[in-house]
């Protein structure tokens, strides 16, 4: 840490004395009509009365030719050597021009603003000249604002400055980060194949403010109260999108991870590395996208775009490794899952009322200090009815995380070990999940509803297989009573869709041809990890299209590996288990996956934080779960340890 340290505050230094401080100077210019125009009522000879509209395309043809190559090479020769820019005046809906000019001379900066703002008036003469025009019709050019004396631009030297110092220090993090852990295999080695004690076994957990243990499991539990409660449009205004309250504390999380692991009061739990691989296979797709952005003239928004990717990404980890390599015993896994499935269920719940009240009790949670990141949030409605959304983003965020977590709710329901609950306390987040996902009327939460029955429902014993049947029977006709008319228009939806009639599917498929030119352009690494954002480009409502356009073919088999590893994991828990329980358990993993994979092709899902977070959770808990199935499995087929039997000392009589 010291010498990294050290060498990037020197790094600073360097370059806060050899870097030069620039210098900006700006002046404003206006568009006139001519004094022919402003002759007719009602200017009656007032030019700036009518400097409106119509010269906005005039002054567009201005600010083109000024930043063309012709007008760089003229400039250059009355020296104007430093960088300008010349664009429309920020807030203005008239022909208003801001010209400016930046470098490191103060006096030549000034000097060259003046060079400017009379270019600007002799190109503009030049091209009326060139057209043809009759000098009475000329528009003139007006300086509203003279150059201004140049102001000193710091912001980007110290950007720079921190960069260096930032890196240098996340370098010798990591650094040291990697040294102790081949520090540790190297004591493990000349300690021999012996199996030491584990030191999470004494140490994983400490001790909190209220005499509570704290590990992974509590972190997450407090992640997920933030994610699930405080609506996900809500976030930190400086990072957008990625900046909600439960994203931060992921990161703080992560932080608790390594200080521990460095610590030496935790090791990775044996058996869970997929998980974690997988989502290395990701890492290489970001952060290629993110070189491939920086070598790309992006713009400013892109660049902060492709910022809030990685920290999105970081989350991600962050989450991933809690679950899959903190977690240390099945039963804090177990607590986690059956609090990840009653949060949900309290969501489920407050979709119920945003449906039956028509309106959305997100819209009514304000908290100082936090600001949406969608642009207007409003309720939504299809048919005749209200589309609900609880605390997400958008109603198919709502019903993406609903249809991901039910195979879990069912499976907690029908668990051997929790039959002596009450049967509302079992079956009442199914309940709410399952009959929340058709009041989101959409195709999404249809089909993710009909994957969980078709991968779960035939795995059941016939006598538990006709009666779910029955049960999902009876429901399509409470529905019909209950909520007259949702069933049919769910049906019109899929039958508009399958029929290429539905305005929704034909604004998709025509996105499909709109996206292929980017495509064309950075078909292997994309044009950066959170870059393809609507306010620059358009919604592509579909994971694999926007995967492809940020990450390029490499992002999208990264996609591929994470989902598909998420079923590998139900398989093989399903395969591995020694209890009907846990077979059960896999195969929500698998339909919770599988779900995942599925819907993804219907909305850009990794794009919102909540769904995206309960993706990642069950992706790590997933490979948490069959790591603990594989060490029960190993030390079922190894049998039981025989105990040498201890010589007891023998007595001697005494005499």
């Amino acid at each position: 840490m010291v010498p990294f340290t050290l060498l990037s505050l020197l790094g600073g230094a360097y370059l806060y004395v050899t870097v030069p401080v620039s210098y900006q100077s700006q002046s404003s210019v206006a568009l006139l009509d001519s004094s022919a125009v402003a002759r007719l009522a009602p200017t009656f000879g007032n030019p700036i009365s009518n400097a409106g509209g119509s010269l906005i395309v005039t002054a567009d043809v201005l600010i083109r030719t000024l930043e063309s190559a012709d007008a760089a090479k003229e400039l250059h020769s009355r020296g104007v050597t430093d960088p300008y820019t010349a664009g429309f005046a920020p807030e203005s809906e008239s022909p208003l021009l801001s010209l400016s000019v930046t470098g490191t001379d103060r006096a030549k900066v000034l000097k060259e603003t003046n060079t400017l703002t009379a270019f600007a008036g002799e190109q503009l003469k030049a091209l009326q000249a060139a057209a043809k025009v009759p000098p009475t019709y000329f528009v003139q050019t007006a300086p509203v604002v003279l150059p201004q004396t140049p102001v000193a631009k710091s912001k980007s030297r110290y950007q720079d400055i921190a960069a260096v110092v930032i890196l240098g220090v996340v370098s010798a993090f990591l650094l040291s980060i990697l040294l102790e852990g081949v520090a540790v295999v190297r004591r493990r080695r000349r300690a021999g194949n012996a199996p030491a004690p584990r030191p999470q076994d004494a140490r994983t957990t400490e001790r909190g403010v209220l005499g509570r243990r704290v590990d992974a499991t509590a972190i997450l539990t407090v992640y997920l109260v933030l994610a699930f409660f405080i609506p996900s449009n809500l976030a930190l205004p400086a990072l957008g999108g990625v900046g909600t309250p439960a994203n931060v504390f992921a990161l703080l999380g992560l932080l608790w991870y390594l200080a521990t692991w460095l610590g030496g009061r935790i090791l990775p739990a044996p058996g869970t590395r997929s998980p974690r691989v997988a989502l290395c296979v990701l890492g290489l797709a970001v952060l290629t996208a993110y070189v491939a952005d920086a070598m790309r003239e992006s713009s400013h928004e892109e660049v902060l775009g492709a910022d809030r990717g990685l920290i999105g990404f970081l989350v991600w980890v962050s989450i991933v490794v809690l679950t899959s390599a903190a977690v240390q015993k099945r039963e804090r896994l177990d607590v986690l899952m059956r609090r990840m499935v009653v949060m949900g269920s309290v969501v489920a719940a407050i979709g119920f009322y945003d449906f039956f009240a028509a309106t959305n009790i997100a819209d009514s949670i304000h908290i100082p200090g936090l600001q949406t990141s969608v642009a207007q949030v409003s309720v939504m409605d299809r048919g005749a009815f209200t589309r609900p959304r609880a605390t997400t983003a958008q109603p198919l965020e709502f019903a993406g995380m609903l249809a991901i977590l039910l195979p879990f709710a069912i499976q907690q329901a029908l668990d051997p070990v929790r039959r002596h609950r009450h049967a509302l306390r079992r079956w009442g987040p199914v309940l709410l999940m399952a009959g929340a996902l058709p009041l989101s009327v959409s195709r999404t939460s249809i089909i993710g509803l009909l994957l969980v029955a078709l991968v779960m429902v035939p795995r059941w014993k016939p006598a538990r297989r006709w009666a779910a049947i029955g049960v999902m029977t009876a429901s399509v006709a409470v529905f019909k009573v209950l909520v007259p008319g949702l069933i049919g228009t769910i049906t019109v939806l899929f039958a508009s869709f399958l029929s290429n009639s539905d305005s929704s599917t034909q604004a998709r498929t025509v996105k499909y041809s709109a996206i292929m030119p980017y495509l064309k352009e950075h078909p292997w690494f994309g044009r950066g990890f959170g870059t393809f954002t609507p306010d620059l480009y358009f919604f592509t409502d579909n994971q694999y299209m926007l995967g492809l356009a940020e990450m390029g073919v490499l992002g999208l088999v990264a996609l591929l590996v994470l989902f598909i590893t998420g079923i590998h994991h139900g398989g093989a828990i399903r395969r591995l288990a020694r209890t009907e329980s846990d077979r059960e358990l896999g195969q929500a993993f698998f339909a919770s996956s599988l779900v995942a994979l599925v819907i993804s092709a219907t909305f850009d899902s990794l794009s919102f934080p909540m769904f995206a977070g309960m993706f990642f959770l069950i992706l790590g808990a997933g490979g948490s779960c069959l790591g603990f199935v594989r060490r029960e499995a190993a030390a079922a087929a190894q049998g039981p340890v025989e105990t040498p039997e201890v010589q007891l000392p023998q007595l001697v009589e005494s005499r």
